[in-house]
């Protein structure tokens, strides 16, 4: 079995290193061989790992182009390894985590002041896929959006916007709504590419969706519908 490893350091050109496997175990992780590869072959070789079980999220990267955890990836010939997409790398496949967590500052995505009403069985499932969040970083390595605008605010804050914006003992419903109008909500191409990478299955597109609907109902709309203001929209423009 041969897999790529694109191998990154801040102090030398990329490179594209070709691994051969002789391991001769069936359904092989993708950790697995990096681990093989590290003690056997390259000791160099830098990567992330944790639980490995597909709860820590710690490694994330991408392979054949899409972000995956390397603990639940089974290894296929031919394999090319990345890193996550949107992050600075730090060295090989090791990312800076950094700069999406900042999105949760931005947008202060946390609960203030929740008042202490009792929530049912079905209030509680109202967000509970929602924090299930393992902070692997899948879904800004796979986000269109924050690629080309850092500062979006992304699937990851706006999933955890929602989550609070879903749960009746948050007092701040509007002030969270407000903050998601600007690098927000509206900037969203909902392409779904987020949620096709999540490992735990959140879909922060419906997320944002819902997002939008609480945003309409407190007076915002799409901004860019204002281009449109004043069209008329039964004869041809030119």
């Amino acid at each position: 079995m041969k897999i790529t490893i694109k191998r990154f350091h801040k102090e030398k050109t990329p490179q594209n290193i070709d691994h051969t496997l002789d391991i001769n175990l069936e359904n092989i992780t993708l950790l697995d061989a990096l681990e093989n590869i590290k003690t056997k072959q390259d000791p160099s070789l830098t990567y992330s790992s944790g639980c490995r079980s597909g709860v820590c999220g710690s490694c994330g990267v991408r392979v054949n182009g899409k972000s995956t955890l390397a603990c639940t990836h089974k290894l296929k010939d031919g394999d090319i390894i990345e890193p996550l997409n949107n992050m600075p790398i730090i060295k090989d496949l090791v990312v800076d985590h950094n700069i999406a967590l900042k999105t949760l500052q931005t947008s202060k995505s946390w609960q203030d002041k929740p008042s202490s009403i009792e929530l049912s069985i079905e209030d509680e499932k109202q967000n509970e896929l929602q924090s299930d969040c393992i902070l692997c970083g899948s879904c800004y390595s796979a986000c269109p959006v924050f690629e080309v605008n850092k500062d979006f605010l992304g699937p990851f804050a706006l999933t955890r916007i929602r989550k609070y914006t879903a749960d009746l003992r948050d007092e701040n419903y509007k002030d969270k709504i407000d903050r998601v109008q600007i690098n927000g909500v509206w900037d969203c191409t909902l392409c779904n590419e987020c949620s096709l990478s999540c490992p735990s299955g959140i879909s922060s597109k419906s997320d944002i969706e819902m997002l939008r609907i609480q945003s309409v109902k407190q007076g915002y709309s799409d901004p860019s519908f204002a281009n449109f203001g004043g069209l008329d929209f039964g004869a041809p423009q030119f």
